[in-house]
C-alpha cells in the first residue's frame, strides 16, 4: 500500500494527518488533543456527546478520563473503585456499565460497575455469571449483550450474556459459535458483530472470523471474514458499516482500518490511521471516529495518541 500522503494543514484546531489513496474509500484522518495519561488496553464509550475513557495496564491507574469533542478538552470524572483492564465499557440510559475485565493477578472478574455521570458517583451493579477479561460487548433493544473472552486458565469462553437493566438481571443467550478473547463486538440495527480476536490469549493465534446475532430469531450466522486478521482492535459503527481500527497479530500492531458493509456482507480498505497501535479504544460521537490511546507495540509503552477520522 502507498503511504499516505502528508499535509501540514490545520483543520478545526486538529491537524491534517491522512487522507484516501486510490483504491480506498474517502476520509481523512486528523489528530486530536492527546489523552492526559498514556496508557493501553483501555475502553471507551460515548454519553451525552462526550467520550469516557477507563482502564489500563497500570495497575495505579483509576482515573475515569473525559474528552469533550465540542471543546477539545479534556477533564476526569470519578476514579474508578479498582483497578482493571481487558473490560468492556457501555453507555446506557445515560449511564456507564463498566462489564468485567482482568485484574492484576491476571485472574477474570464478573464484576458489573454503573456510573452515573450526573451523580458523579459509581455502584456495583449485577455481576454476570461467568468472570472473563478480553470480552466485548454492545447494546441491542436496550440490553447490553457480553460475548466471549478469557474466563479463567488462559481459556477462552463463548459465553453470551445479556443484561436487561430493568429487570437488573443477566439470562444466558445462544453461545458464541467461535470462543475467542480480544475481539470486537459492533451492533447495528439488530444484529451483532462479533469479528477478529484470538484463541485462548495466544497472540500468534489471531482470527479473521465474523459472526453475526440476530435478537429477532436469537441465532448466529457466519458473514464475511475480516480481510485481516487481528486481536485487539477496536470498532464502531459509522455510516451503517462496522469500522475495525487498528490491533496486533504475533508482535506487529496495525494501522489498518476496514469496515464491514452487513448489506452487501463485504469489506473495504479506509485511510490507515497515522499511528499502528494495539489495546485502543474506538469511539463515534457526531458522525466521527476518535481512536484512543492504545500500545504501539507489544510491551513498548503505552500512547495518549487521540487521532479522528473524519468519512
Amino acid at each position: 500500500m502507498h503511504k499516505t500522503q502528508i499535509c501540514a494543514l490545520a483543520v478545526a484546531g486538529a491537524s491534517l494527518i491522512g487522507v484516501a489513496l486510490a483504491g480506498e474509500q474517502t476520509g481523512r484522518w486528523v489528530q486530536g488533543p492527546p489523552m492526559p495519561s498514556a496508557r493501553a488496553e483501555v475502553t471507551a464509550a460515548a454519553l451525552n456527546g462526550k467520550i469516557y475513557l477507563l482502564g489500563g495496564l497500570d495497575r495505579q491507574q483509576l482515573d475515569l478520563e473525559i474528552y469533550d469533542p465540542s471543546s477539545g478538552q479534556w477533564s476526569r470524572g470519578t476514579k474508578f473503585p479498582r483497578a482493571v483492564h481487558h473490560t468492556a465499557v457501555i453507555a446506557l440510559n445515560g449511564k456507564l456499565y463498566v462489564v468485567g475485565g482482568l485484574v492484576f493477578d491476571g485472574s477474570p472478574t464478573n464484576a458489573v460497575y454503573e456510573y452515573d455521570p450526573g451523580k458523579l458517583t459509581w455502584d456495583e451493579g449485577t455481576p454476570m455469571d461467568v468472570p472473563r477479561g478480553a470480552l466485548a460487548a454492545a447494546v441491542i433493544d436496550g440490553k447490553i449483550h457480553a460475548v466471549g473472552g478469557v474466563s479463567g486458565f488462559g481459556r477462552d469462553t463463548a459465553a453470551h450474556e445479556i443484561y436487561d437493566p430493568a429487570a437488573k438481571k443477566w439470562t444466558a443467550g445462544p453461545p458464541l459459535p467461535t470462543p475467542r478473547d480480544s475481539h470486537v463486538a459492533v451492533a447495528v440495527g439488530r444484529q451483532l458483530y462479533v469479528i477478529g480476536g484470538r484463541t485462548n490469549s495466544n497472540v500468534g493465534k489471531e482470527l479473521a472470523t465474523n459472526e453475526a446475532y440476530d435478537s429477532a430469531n436469537d441465532k448466529w450466522a457466519k458473514r464475511a471474514a475480516m480481510p485481516t486478521a487481528r486481536s485487539g482492535s477496536a470498532a464502531v459503527a459509522l455510516a451503517g458499516r462496522v469500522f475495525v481500527v487498528g490491533g496486533e497479530a504475533s508482535s506487529q500492531s496495525f494501522n489498518r482500518v476496514e469496515a464491514y458493509d452487513p448489506k452487501g456482507d463485504s469489506w473495504s480498505d479506509y485511510p490507515p490511521m497515522p499511528t499502528a497501535r494495539h489495546g485502543l479504544a474506538a469511539v463515534e460521537v457526531g458522525g466521527k471516529l476518535y481512536a484512543i490511546a492504545g500500545e504501539s507495540s507489544p510491551g513498548k509503552g503505552a500512547l495518549s495518541t487521540n487521532e479522528i477520522f473524519e468519512p
